[in-house]
């Protein structure tokens, strides 16, 4: 292997690898060294597209402010586990002042979330953080990710998981009062994301998919300190969610808890090999082989549509969705943002997306809503005569 190419001129150390990101060759400690600095420029707020994190300025913007309560989303997995590593070493070396904890949530996975987070209690006591751990069948009154799996199918399952989780996850954070959580998306993520909303035409959501920071306080006119749905476990606000390995490839991640000998646990979900986010995969490793910058290039370019958007005004808040004069149609224009009337999470319509899924597996529609694709109106109608929902606000 040739000599280090971030070593010293002088006196460079054996290269034992080539970052995939820059195809340089590296010595151990340079690559470490390379790694936690991007990630700490990136939390920082360089390196981000000009105007995408920013305050309407082009102004960097740090993705903390000192003296948050920060939920680590732990699976267990290779990213999280770095993820959790990366967070406790930077927040010393830095003091970023964040007081961080693990949050993790259990699907109901036999055979295999039951080792993960055996990983994620043996993280936390690694790198003494209090750990929460919250579970589907808790939350969504018994149903598991298996017993979901049952009713459905494995077709569309994904759709089920990704939804309870996100909800899942701001729940337990609302439970530990944090500020901000921050997952262990990384850069392979983001770009299959994107090329997903692309693929699909579903432009309007890359704004989402492509910034590093969402959520946040309710807009003024849902932010009622009078409410009565602020119970427990109920969600008065939004949180705050951040990506710090937006920019990091995943092969980088792998070689980072290699070289570093973490303990994570490597097994895939039994149900995501028929994810339709597998064939964006698919092209987004074939894309790298050939040119390793194309993953932070699709970044980049999801970056620069959703910014085209913004300015066009094609974005949530009631703005026309954008036209199709080939087929003949405009679509409707997008909902303003309300709170759920089951359980006051930030949705579109009366019944956010979690609350019509549970509904649908209550009453076992959940088959013929994923084939035939019966109208909202139906379903949020028969959610409204319906007390299954209340559950989710245990």
């Amino acid at each position: 292997m040739a000599p280090c190419a971030l070593c010293p001129a002088d006196n460079p150390a054996r290269a034992i690898l080539r970052r995939p990101k820059t195809l340089q060759p590296v010595c151990k400690q340079c690559f470490f060294d390379v790694f936690e600095t991007e990630i700490h420029n990136t939390i920082m707020g360089f390196g981000q597209a000009e105007g995408s994190s920013a305050d309407g300025k082009g102004k960097r913007k740090e993705l903390f402010r000192r003296g948050e309560k920060v939920a680590i989303g732990a699976s267990g997995g290779k990213d999280s586990t770095v993820l959790a590593h990366i967070m406790t070493l930077l927040n010393d070396r830095y003091d970023y002042g964040l007081d961080l904890c693990l949050l993790s949530i259990d699907e109901g996975i036999s055979g295999y979330r039951d080792a993960s987070l055996d990983t994620v209690k043996r993280n936390a006591v690694q790198y003494d953080l209090p750990l929460k751990i919250l579970s589907y069948h808790e939350l969504y009154g018994g149903w598991t990710m298996d017993r979901v799996v049952g009713e459905i199918g494995k077709k569309g399952n994904c759709t089920y998981c990704g939804v309870f989780r996100r909800q899942a996850l701001d729940r337990g954070a609302h439970l530990l009062t944090v500020d901000h959580v921050v997952t262990g998306h990384n850069a392979d993520d983001v770009a299959e994301t994107v090329l997903m909303n692309v693929l699909r035409g579903d432009i309007a959501r890359l704004e989402r998919c492509t910034a590093i920071t969402t959520g946040g306080d309710l807009p003024p006119e849902l932010d009622d300190p009078e409410d009565t749905k602020t119970l427990e476990g109920l969600l008065p606000r939004t949180i705050k969610r951040s990506k710090p390995f937006k920019y990091t490839y995943e092969k980088e991640i792998v070689m980072y808890a290699y070289f570093k000998k973490l303990d994570y646990h490597s097994t895939e979900c039994i149900y995501s090999p028929t994810a339709y986010r597998g064939h964006a995969r698919a092209l987004v490793k074939d894309l790298e082989s050939i040119r390793p910058s194309a993953i932070v290039d699709i970044i980049y370019s999801g970056e620069a549509m959703a910014s085209s958007i913004k300015l066009l005004g094609r974005r949530a808040g009631g703005d026309p969705g954008p036209t199709n004069e080939k087929k003949g149609y405009t679509r409707a224009p997008r909902n303003s943002q309300q709170k759920c009337t089951r359980c006051n999470s930030l949705s579109s319509q009366p019944l956010c997306q979690a609350c019509m899924l549970l509904e649908s597996l209550n009453k076992g529609v959940a088959k013929v809503e994923l084939g035939a694709e019966p109208s909202k109106e139906k379903l949020v109608g028969e959610a409204n005569g319906s007390g299954a929902m209340e559950k989710l606000a245990v």
